[in-house]
């Protein structure tokens, strides 16, 4: 949890990238401390002291450890919660490599699996790319990520990060392994290992609420879901007599327990005192993916009411029978993961706008699009665009706009891997007006969390 000043200051451009987020302790209580002590932004200055100790070998290599905690960050006046809080608890990854080739690969592996996370389980899509010189890790060699996009707002949001540390952490504090190439007897210089690390936070959760909750409270994707399908009796009144009470009941725990062979999370709502009204807005708050309504007039007909909570309304709504119920649910809920993914994707997509004309750029961040464009790459250049873009949304218009689209400026998002097919028109400059430089790549640039 804590690290001492000089350990956390020996690598300089790691430091100076996280001095303006590093709560120090200075007291203990009553006691000043004679030197301050930080509390961990990030744990490779506390670990890999450690790994100078634990690597004597290149054949304890690769070294690939995992750890759940939390960190401090504090840099911000205003926290949300689960996407950016003072204190947050993440997955931080630390591996060690003998060389160059290595560590690469498990760089793209790394955010492969993130990309999946998201994609496969919480069905949000990313953009997975690269971070510029002036985004990427403080004291890395560079800086690979999985970029999201909050369509209420049209903020993009950073969703996993994986890094290539290179050898300066090595070098910093000596992590070092014999050359395996030396023949005996040979005398050859020891090899700094090449370092990642690499992490996902409770973020993911924020991200998935925003993408696909509603007014109504949580939808939530049935991969994830602690509950997948909820079955509630309907129809009964205070005409029902107490056997049919009883039979509806027992039905409905029959219900549960054909869905709960096929391997789904079922829960049923015997409450009483509580009408089916009630108890679906409940459920529906609770972002359920699937609600079974079941009465007299679905025990009679053999089948059961389906509603959809990613679908409000009658739209949401069908049937299923009672035979089929075993294979279809879970086929519907296959689908209602499939939809939330495409709906997601389709909005990311469409506000994903192409700009080569800086008279359109800022225009397009207030429509809440993000948007790629030809840069430089260039450090000074983004400082430019951030500032630029930092206007008002209408001319003559000297208040900012409110919090739900905000008027900060834009900041690169990545460089995606994935590039327009078009390329950069050669001799083309960069979108910046006031840039000379030629453009290097397609960039993502937006307003961010």
């Amino acid at each position: 949890m804590f690290v001492s000043q000089d350990v956390l200051e020996r690598e300089k451009d790691h430091i100076e990238g996280f001095a303006a987020e590093v709560a120090w302790v200075t007291h203990a209580g009553n006691s000043k401390l004679e030197k301050k002590i930080a509390i961990r932004p990030t744990s490779e200055t506390v670990m890999y002291p450690y790994y100078a100790k634990w690597i004597r070998s290149h054949r304890d290599l690769p070294l690939r450890l995992n750890q759940w905690n939390s960190v401090v960050r504090w840099e911000f006046k205003h926290p949300q919660p689960f996407l950016r809080t003072r204190e947050f608890l993440w997955q931080e990854g630390h591996t060690a490599h003998i060389d160059e080739q290595g560590a690469g690969k498990e760089v793209l592996q790394i955010l492969d699996w993130y990309a999946d996370i998201y994609q496969d389980l919480l069905a949000v899509p990313v953009i997975r790319g690269r971070k510029t010189e002036k985004e990427k890790f403080a004291g890395g060699l560079y800086t690979t990520t999985v970029e999201g996009y909050i369509p209420f707002n049209g903020r993009g949001i950073q969703g996993g990060t994986s890094h290539c540390l290179g050898q300066n952490f090595s070098k910093m504090f000596g992590i070092t392994v014999e050359d395996p190439s030396a023949r005996e007897g040979e005398k050859k210089p020891p090899l700094h290992v090449w370092q990642n690390s690499w992490g996902l936070s409770t973020r993911v959760i924020g991200v998935m609420v925003m993408i696909h909750s509603d007014n109504h409270g949580l939808v939530l994707p049935p991969r994830v879901a602690e509950i997948q399908v909820v079955i509630v009796p309907v129809g009964i009144t205070a005409k029902t007599t107490e056997a049919e009470k009883t039979s509806i009941h027992e039905q409905v725990d029959a219900l549960a327990t054909v869905l709960r062979a096929s391997h789904l999370r079922v829960e049923t709502d015997m409450r009483e005192g509580y009408s089916p009204g009630w108890k679906f807005n409940e459920w529906e708050m609770r972002g359920v993916p699937l609600r079974l309504e079941f009465g007299p007039g679905e025990s009679e007909g053999h089948f059961v009411t389906t509603a959809r909570r990613d679908i409000p309304g009658k739209d949401g709504k069908g049937r299923i029978t009672v035979q089929d119920l075993g294979k279809d649910v879970p086929a519907l809920l296959d689908t209602i993961q499939a939809d939330l993914y495409k709906r997601a994707e389709e909005s990311y997509k469409s506000h994903t706008i192409k700009i080569t004309d800086w008279d359109d750029f800022v225009p397009a961040l207030n429509n809440k699009n993000v948007c790629l464009i030809p840069h430089c790459l260039e450090e000074k250049c983004e400082d430019e665009v951030k500032d630029m873009s930092a206007k008002k949304a209408a001319e003559g218009n000297d208040e900012p706009e409110d919090a739900k689209a905000p008027s900060m400026g834009a900041k690169s998002l990545c460089i995606p891997f994935e590039q327009p097919p078009e390329g950069i028109e050669e001799g083309k400059t960069c979108t910046n007006p006031n840039c000379k430089n030629l453009a290097k790549a397609w960039c993502l640039f937006g307003r961010s969390y």
